[in-house]
């Protein structure tokens, strides 16, 4: 696959690590964001491959290992119901809430179906309108456009039987948080590509200038993530504290306007838990008022739910780079993807399904 290959080629990447051999001087600390990152830097042995004076820790850039327990408790107290067809992503079925998970309710008679699209949703609504079709918006400000245009067209079309369980999370304030806390060992940021498609890199600037921290947007791809290390280590040993941009291809300074727009008309900034990390101010999207009819959680009336997560498990640390999955005494042992204890080993872009698939030797330890 010519368009894939040419950023998976090993002598270019063999080339660009001999050049941050060369760059780097001393030990650095950088964080990626994204969790797809997270996952192609385990997977091709990019981790292993890079200079011992360079650690990477992996941050809260996957949208499903944050989502807080209660709201997938929630989640699973709607799609009981009878009267309910409760949609999801695929990546959202397996990850355990309190007592257990989506699929489970799916197995005991629950009418849980996994879409592709948001507007998947919309359309199961028009055709069973003896339903309340309930879609779980879960995301960062990638998936945010789709699920907007969901509630817009659902509104368009005046569905009344259609409405989102929404837990939208925001990069800027999270790497904020980070940065802010007494414990913060980052030193550099792999920003998320996929993110910046939509958003643009600008929000980053007033970051990167507060905190004297280089910001690199990257893509997903090894000699994506390689380059995006270098620019990284470049700016690191130089002093610098920029917002650069390695994803030239798909990104650009401003992002997607228009998707900015439909989010700005469909959701507002709102402060919102992290799962493992607590609450962040301003750092999720909440509906509008007048998009208010299609939150599921006002028309449920769900209330407050008290959970409790695993003692064992450690996903906050992980999720803030203060440790790694290696490190939690459940790995590989009490938590493994069939038996999660906490998100980040059943996600695909969680750090700890990461090391369990790739990182053989630290299973079990």
């Amino acid at each position: 696959m010519k368009y894939i290959d040419e950023y998976r080629n090993e002598a270019d990447a063999q080339k660009v690590l001999a050049v941050i051999r060369r760059t780097v001087t001393r030990p650095w600390t950088i964080m990626e964001i994204c969790g797809g990152q997270t996952h192609n830097l385990i997977k091709f042995g990019i981790d292993r491959l890079l200079p011992e004076q360079i650690t990477l820790v992996h941050g809260p850039g996957c949208p499903v290992c944050v989502t807080p327990l209660e709201l997938i408790d929630k989640a699973m107290a709607i799609a009981r119901r009878p009267d309910v067809i409760f949609t999801s992503f695929g990546d959202m079925l397996r990850v355990p809430g309190s007592r257990d998970d989506l699929l489970s309710v799916k197995a005991r008679g629950g009418d849980v179906r996994m879409v592709y699209s948001p507007l998947d949703a919309v359309k199961l609504a028009q055709k069973h309108p003896d339903k309340q079709v309930v879609f779980f918006a879960v995301g960062f400000e990638t998936t945010a456009p789709g699920n907007a245009m969901a509630v817009w067209q659902a509104k368009q079309l005046g569905l009344q039987n259609f409405s989102i369980l929404c837990s939208h999370v925001l990069v800027p304030p999270a790497m904020e948080a980070i940065l802010s806390s007494p414990m913060n060992r980052v030193q550099g940021f792999l920003a998320a590509g996929h993110v910046c498609t939509v958003m643009g890199y600008w929000e980053y600037e007033p970051i990167a200038a507060k905190y004297r921290v280089p910001i690199v947007v990257t893509g997903f791809e090894p000699l994506d993530l390689l380059q995006g290390i270098l620019m990284t280590v470049q700016q690191l040993e130089g002093g610098r504290a920029q917002v650069e941009n390695q994803y030239t291809r798909a990104v650009r300074r401003e992002g997607n306007v228009a998707a900015q727009k439909l989010i700005a008309q469909v959701f507002e900034v709102t402060d919102r838990k992290w799962r493992g990390i607590g609450e962040i101010p301003r750092s999720g999207y909440r509906l509008r008022d007048e998009f208010a009819a299609f939150d599921a959680e006002k028309r449920f009336d769900i209330g407050a739910l008290s959970v409790q997560e695993s003692p064992l498990c450690i996903a906050g640390e992980i999720l803030q780079g203060l440790k790694k999955p290696p490190a939690c005494v459940a790995f590989g042992k009490a938590c493994t993807p069939e038996h999660p204890l906490g998100a980040p080993m059943v996600s695909p872009e969680g750090a700890c399904a990461a090391y369990f698939q790739y990182h053989s030797e630290t299973v079990g330890q």
